[in-house]
């Protein structure tokens, strides 16, 4: 069954107020994965006189000089930078929101697909309730038009649901379902983790085994892997398979633990409960009270959730893939419940409104509204001369893709320990574990000076004799966040250095 015109129309717009909502940023991976590596591809170089200059007009981490990441996703926006430049369009604001907008766009195409899910397995109004408990969802509303692989892996994954062919259900397409898992592994290789189950389940009750093997699994398989191969060769100029780079690195080397680690029960204990918010008494409820044939969802949400416990490094966004799963749940609670129905679905809009709308548009909006000001200094007539410091812990702020003109940058440097080196402290901690005596040793002669220093407010009263002595004054107060914590302060600070000084 299709779901209604009107329904998708709804969806449309409220995914496009979705992405104008959501001006903070999350996490670093929403640019330096995706937008930073686009830029990259597709203006390597500002102009032939300026590439000597501004060598790293578009940045690549270390997660791409080592292969772990694949050029697939980027790519997508690459074509539409490419586009924007054919168009002679590619001004700094499109860069920024041409591929939010796209992002948004299949959001609302993946809502309107959950609900043809639930009203196939069900009934009309079943799906009204997963429908409506998808869109109430503050961490979804968060994250569905960011420029993420977990945004891209989590819309990938509700399209495949609405082909994978569920038990006792008519309805089902081994082909198109495979492929679009097979695209989401290729974009993010963890999407095998919440399909295992689902894909071992389908593979349980098919009569043809052999058949879905020879005649699905193995094209479809070739096919992706083969484009992703070749989409990779192109750029990175040599064979590579990035997927078991990635697997390699963050599973069997588990070295995602330079980024911090957890507890083992922090997905029980503060992960999950956290991405469902007030929605999770209502999965518990349906958890409780859904058919037999949902079990392959729930059980898909419990491997995921145990599957990324055993793994030290720990984030909200690695299980937003099994939040639409949870959805179904939360929809069938409210359907069932016979009194209070209209009191519980206001209070899960209503609930879910402040953090949505908190988090989207206060917190940790800082980094993002610190762009702005570089970008004015595109337009100065000084712009040759300008060099930019963001004094920051590493990725704290976009790059190229959020200023798109050859002004020189640069950031404190972070990559983890590849060498195997035991005395190994990158540049970012030797910096913060003496900022002085850092920038002191660093800019020892004046003419290597940056024409504008970003900085935390945290940091200002330990480097304010350097601030004083080297002629710099504060030209702007950036608003962050509401909770400062460690080296990120409440506001960032710009300074720009007097050029008249005279020594």
């Amino acid at each position: 069954a299709a779901a209604p015109a009107p329904l998708l129309a709804l969806a449309l717009a409220l995914r496009t107020l979705n992405c104008f909502l959501v001006q903070t940023s999350f996490v670093p991976d929403e640019y330096w994965q995706s937008l930073e590596v686009a830029h990259r591809m597709v203006f390597k170089y500002p102009s032939p006189a300026a590439a000597p200059a501004v060598p790293n007009y578009g940045y690549l981490t270390w997660e791409w000089t080592s292969s772990l990441r694949g050029y697939s996703y980027p790519l997508i926006f690459a074509s539409m930078y490419k586009a924007l430049q054919l168009l002679a369009k590619d001004n700094v604001q499109l860069l920024i929101w041409v591929p939010r907008l796209a992002q948004a766009v299949l959001a609302a195409f993946a809502d309107v697909k959950l609900y043809s899910l639930v009203q196939h397995l069900e009934n009309s109004e079943t799906a009204k309730f997963v429908f409506f408990c998808h869109l109430c969802s503050w961490f979804t509303w968060y994250s569905c038009t960011r420029t993420l692989t977990n945004t891209m892996e989590t819309i990938l994954t509700i399209f495949a649901l609405s082909y994978y062919p569920i038990k006792g259900s008519k309805m089902g397409n081994s082909c198109k379902y495979l492929a679009l898992v097979a695209l989401a592994i290729v974009i993010r290789p963890t999407a095998v983790i919440p399909w295992t189950p689902l894909l071992f389940s389908h593979f349980l009750q098919e009569q043809r085994k052999a058949d879905l093997i020879l005649h699905n699994c193995i094209p479809v398989g070739l096919v992706t892997v083969g484009t992703s191969l070749i989409i990779d060769r192109v750029f990175f100029g040599e064979w590579v398979l990035v997927q078991l780079n990635f697997l390699k690195f963050n599973v069997l080397q588990n070295l995602g633990t330079f980024y911090g680690a957890h507890p083992w029960h922090w997905y029980f204990t503060q992960g999950l409960p956290v991405v469902l918010g007030p929605h999770l008494p209502f999965f518990i409820h349906g958890c409780a009270l859904a058919p037999r044939r949902y079990r392959i969802f729930l059980l898909a949400v419990i491997w995921t959730v145990l599957v990324y416990s055993t793994l030290s490094h720990k984030e909200f966004r690695f299980i937003y893939p099994v939040l639409p799963f949870c959805m179904i749940f939360c929809g069938y609670s409210l359907k069932h419940l016979k009194a209070w129905k209209k009191t519980a679905a206001s209070f899960l809009l209503l609930s879910n409104l402040v953090p949505a709308l908190y988090t989207g548009l206060v917190h940790q909006r800082g980094t993002l509204d610190v762009m702005s000001h570089i970008q004015q200094l595109c337009n100065n007539s000084q712009q040759s001369q300008t060099f930019v410091f963001i004094l920051m812990p590493c990725h704290s702020t976009p790059f190229y893709s959020h200023v798109h003109c050859p002004l020189k940058m640069r950031f404190l440097q972070c990559p983890p320990n590849l060498t195997g080196s035991e005395s190994y402290v990158d540049e970012a901690d030797v910096f913060y574990s003496n900022p002085l005596g850092w920038l002191n040793k660093e800019f020892y002669n004046d003419t290597l000076l940056p024409s504008h220093l970003i900085l935390f407010n945290v940091l200002e009263q330990e480097i304010s004799s350097f601030l004083a002595l080297r002629g710099y004054e504060k030209t702007a107060t950036v608003f962050h966040t509401h909770v400062p914590q460690g080296r990120v302060g409440s506001h960032i600070s710009i300074y720009r250095r007097k050029t008249e000084m005279n020594y």
